[in-house]
């Protein structure tokens, strides 16, 4: 699915303008079939505005302390296995090369339980999803609910039958 993103900026006399208008494909992996991610935006340092309408620069999936990241995450249902001949180092290999970083937070034990070092605004657009805690503890979440997740373990599950679609802003933050 391709999502539009419209960037606004500044001429250099300060006049509102749109800087670029472009579609951001979403980026899928074998090893977690009908997820999808649309990284929109980020950057690894605190933003400067984008006059001329291009994207900073970032690699690492999550953020460091002090960046932001900002997309659309499609959690699919439980139904949707990978393939039973899935080679699995390979697909965390092209995890690693799709979304560098986030296979290094996932637990191998516990399929799908993650930790980081974020702040994230989470806000379920349409479906449902279901936010495991520790210990086995969902939450169960249904289009205009939000979640601020504060650098706890956890867990996306759809226990439903349709595609949950989620807006995310992840913020790198600080660990007590």
């Amino acid at each position: 699915m391709r999502i539009r993103r419209v960037v606004t900026g500044h001429t250099p006399q300060g006049k509102a303008v749109v800087a670029s208008d472009s579609q951001v494909e979403g980026a899928t992996v074998a090893i977690a079939p009908g997820l999808e991610i649309h990284r929109l935006w980020g950057a690894d340092e605190a933003l400067t505005y984008p006059d001329d309408g291009g994207k900073p620069s970032f690699h690492q999936y999550f953020p460091p302390v002090g960046g932001v990241r900002f997309g659309l995450f499609t959690v699919p249902p439980e139904t949707v296995l990978p393939a039973e001949d899935l080679n699995v180092e390979a697909g965390f290999e092209e995890m690693e090369a799709v979304w560098p970083g986030m296979a290094a937070h996932m637990e191998p034990d516990a399929p799908g339980m993650h930790t980081t070092d974020t702040m994230d605004f989470e806000y379920v657009i349409s479906g449902e999803v279901w936010l495991q805690l520790d210990d086995g503890q969902e939450v169960h979440l249904k289009a205009g609910d939000t979640v601020i997740q504060s650098g706890t373990r956890h867990a996306w599950r759809n226990h439903g039958s349709e595609p949950c679609r989620m807006v995310v802003c992840l913020v790198g933050a600080h660990r007590r």
